[in-house]
């Protein structure tokens, strides 16, 4: 019995195997599927088994209710009671149910070689007014089958490129997560993800490293990041042709996301600088990167297997004058010259605190006459290795410094957390002091008015 506009149907599952890969199989099983399921919900009995079949070429269809064969082995009667424990054994089988089972014996009748657990089905009546409710059964298979070619799409695409750069447009906001159009999908920018200070606009171009791609009961997740050590180097290798051909290779990056960062690179090519070729000519190369991170401070230094020389070069732009290693505490002692202690310490003792986690080494800065001037309590790790997450650093002690004393009051994006709290804290002091201000010139009026009206009755 045709209930479908068979050449709509017939197009549909062309289109679908054509343009999605789906195959005309997999639709009509899945609607044969459906349609049962709607047939039980429209005519059949409680606890009923329905199978449907369904010819996609003459649109006929047919529904049949299935029964499986047991024995009171299997089940037990209505009114039976459980049989009692045997050597410590409940009763397992389950009651009777006539729209479910069918005794061995009957089911004998209607096929002499009918076996337990045996399936035995019944043909039902295909009804007329079932045609619309099979047609909107189908449209809803069809929806689904293209929304899982999607999903499938969509990771089998964004899967492959887990950990490069992809390129979107600010769609909303959302709890202060970004959400970004990538044209086949929309991707998820969270929060912890961002570079402190950044602000975005719907429309906006936007890039950013696709972290990975999560499949959940809501479909499927595409997740980024901009604070990522990963996207840094992949900028890189956008822009240097030694890195991304290997000539050039990065061995640990850390970063303080929107703020700083450092780079360790080596060459396997002696006859190439590893640093001269990430900076470029001018600085071009590192300009660029730093431009797509809204000013992120890029230190690019070179790696060594020698825990001394990686530790001063880790330091740089500071010069250092001496170094001493204590392996058995992975400390070492840099002597710097005065003019260069706010250069090796770093606004905050951020650079100090960059180049221990850089090199995993602790590093206390002393003066020339062997006085600490600072120490992280902590070394840090390589980006391989990812100890460190982005945005969490060691712990320092440190003194003011003059870059520290410059930059006060300044406001940068990318400032560290302490600093937005300290802003807070000040904006709340002043609006007390203006609600006690407000009080007390409210509370002068009253003692106003009244000697102004002596002042009149003298007169």
């Amino acid at each position: 019995m045709a209930l479908f506009d068979l050449k709509s149907l017939n197009s549909a599952l062309e289109e679908l195997q054509a343009e999605r890969g789906i195959s005309r199989e997999s639709v009509t099983d899945a609607l044969a599927t459906a349609l049962a399921a709607a047939y039980r919900r429209e005519y059949g009995k409680r606890g009923q088994i329905i199978r449907a079949t369904f010819n996609p070429t003459t649109g006929d269809m047919e529904f049949r209710q299935a029964k499986i064969v047991v024995d009171d082995s299997l089940v037990r009667m209505e009114g039976e009671e459980p049989r009692p424990p045997a050597g410590g054994e409940e009763d397992h089988r389950s009651r009777f149910n006539p729209e479910q089972h069918i005794m061995l014996e009957d089911a004998k009748r209607i096929k002499k070689d009918a076996q337990l657990d045996e399936e035995i089905s019944f043909p039902l009546e295909t009804r007329e007014e079932f045609g619309r409710i099979a047609a909107q059964a189908a449209k809803q298979v069809i929806m689904q089958k293209v929304r899982e070619a999607e999903r499938a799409s969509i990771i089998s695409e964004y899967g492959q490129r887990e950990g490069d750069i992809v390129t979107g447009h600010v769609q909303r906001f959302e709890r202060g997560n970004l959400y970004v159009d990538l044209g086949r999908a929309t991707a998820i920018l969270p929060y912890d993800e961002q570079i402190p200070g950044e602000r975005y606009r719907q429309g906006e171009r936007i890039r950013a490293l696709l972290l990975r791609v999560d499949e959940g009961v809501r479909g499927t997740f595409i997740r980024l990041s901009r604070s990522h050590p990963r996207f840094l180097s992949k900028l890189f290798e956008a822009e240097v042709p030694e890195l991304a051909s290997g000539v050039v290779e990065v061995k640990g990056i850390v970063r303080e996301p929107g703020s700083r960062a450092k780079i360790a690179v080596k060459s396997s090519d002696e006859h190439v600088d590893p640093v001269g070729a990430l900076v470029g000519q001018r600085g071009v190369r590192v300009a660029v990167v730093t431009s797509e991170l809204g000013g992120e401070k890029i230190d690019v230094v070179e790696w060594s297997e020698e825990a001394g020389e990686y530790v001063k070069e880790a330091l740089k732009p500071a010069q250092v004058l001496g170094i001493e290693l204590f392996e058995d505490e992975n400390r070492a002692v840099v002597q710097v010259a005065e003019d260069q202690q706010s250069l090796a310490i770093g606004r905050g003792g951020q650079n100090v605190r960059l180049a221990a986690r850089l090199t995993g080494w602790k590093i206390d800065i002393r003066s020339t006459q062997g006085q600490q001037i600072a120490g992280t309590e902590e070394g840090g790790v390589g980006v391989e290795q990812k100890k460190v997450p982005p945005g969490e650093t060691p712990t320092t002690s440190l003194p003011k410094t003059d870059e520290d004393i410059e930059g006060e009051g300044e406001q940068d994006r990318g400032v560290p957390g302490e600093s937005l709290e300290k802003v807070e804290e000040k904006l709340a002091d002043v609006a007390e002091k203006k609600e006690e201000m407000e009080d007390e010139m409210d509370a002068a009026e009253p003692a106003a008015e009244t000697e102004e009206k002596k002042e009149e009755s003298k007169e």
